[in-house]
């Protein structure tokens, strides 16, 4: 058999081409069409495979275990549970303490309703604007609050409207919890079967660099997750000791709300900080500088030295790229992009490594 004999691939034709591009247009529109459907439930999406990126390491630990082995679908509802729980737990105590103390709040408010509130001590011996403060409290909150201005400003429409539409958020955002953990259930049952379908799929669009960067991005989402959540606990856990020491009424929901606020980088000041000003009212004075000063020690090594070795050694980050990553990212998208950001950093780290090597 010559050459001449074997068959030949014929070239594509012109209108093959066209037929390929109008198909891959097709293919373009559909997708748009299919997520501009989906839209709403987009951030769900997202949550939930930022949270089985982070969950992955211990999912293949419980199905290495004698008891779960090949029955995903029960270590991914413990999973999924354990995530609700997390989630769930610190709203449920916060509601359950707000009840317990509702009748004294009641009482609080109808005396502030016929009495006002009375001008704490400390108004009067500030160093810089004292007076204007004190007139300031003289007039909105001193007298009797059914007279005073403060009570009006209870009353117009913007207080209702702005009401409404925090009941219509909760409502918006329960629901897009829901679908979270639904989302959640279904990648973890999954398992390891999406993965290498994710990584086939990025390595026959974009070649071994395409896997490779997918790799990259996971162990960044994993890294930052792992130091958010982890720093944000710790920091919960010395703070709430600090509180207990204090003698802080309810140290261990305000060391719970603490480490909740501590997981998004340099708000963790603001319980402790509410917590010092608390102390600082009822008159222990040095009580209240040792705790801002302690929460900000705190803070300064859990932000500046723990934080960037666990996002930035997973993500083989430097400290400044972590930095502009985690707060650009949630300037730009929210809570989300504490993740997005740092993700985003690693690809334009690759990149110019890439570029310049």
């Amino acid at each position: 058999m010559t050459s001449r004999d074997l068959p030949h691939k014929r070239p594509p034709s012109p209108t093959d081409l066209s037929q390929h591009r109008a198909l891959m247009l097709l293919y373009l529109v559909l997708t748009l069409l299919a997520l501009w459907v989906i839209r709403e439930f987009i951030p769900a999406m997202i949550w939930a495979g930022v949270i089985a990126i982070a969950l992955w390491p211990l999912r293949c630990r419980l199905e290495n275990t004698c008891w779960l082995r090949g029955r995903g679908a029960v270590s991914a509802t413990l999973l999924t549970l354990a995530v609700s729980l997390l989630f769930v737990l610190p709203l449920v105590l916060t509601a359950t303490q707000a009840i317990h103390e509702a009748h004294e709040l009641g009482k609080w408010f109808q005396q502030v309703q016929d009495h006002g509130i009375p001008q704490p001590e400390l108004l009067s011996h500030l160093p810089y604007g004292s007076a204007t403060l004190s007139d300031w409290w003289q007039t909105n909150l001193a007298a009797p609050l059914s007279v005073s201005p403060a009570e009006k400003a209870l009353h117009d429409g913007s207080v209702f409207a702005a009401t409404r539409d925090f009941g219509l958020r909760t409502v918006h955002g329960t629901v897009l919890f829901g679908f979270m953990l639904l989302t959640l259930f279904f990648i973890l049952q999954a398992g390891p079967s999406l993965s290498e379908r994710l990584l086939n799929g990025a390595r026959r669009a974009f070649g071994a660099g395409g896997a490779q960067l997918a790799l990259r991005i996971t162990r960044s989402v994993r890294g930052t997750v792992t130091g958010l959540v982890a720093v944000g606990i710790g920091e919960g856990a010395l703070l709430g000791t600090a509180y207990v020491l204090t003698g802080l009424p309810h140290a261990a929901l305000l060391g719970m709300l603490t480490a909740i606020a501590a997981m998004v980088p340099f708000c963790a000041p603001i319980p402790f900080a509410g917590a010092a000003l608390w102390l600082f009212v009822q008159g222990s004075t040095a009580t209240a500088i040792g705790l801002l000063i302690f929460g900000f020690v705190v803070v300064f090594i859990a932000e500046h030295f723990v934080r960037p070795v666990l996002i930035g050694g997973a993500s083989r980050l430097p400290f400044l790229l972590v930095l502009f990553g985690i707060l650009g990212g949630a300037e730009t998208f929210g809570l989300l992009g504490l993740f997005v950001g740092p993700a985003m950093m690693t690809v334009l780290m690759l990149m110019w490594s890439e570029w310049t090597a």
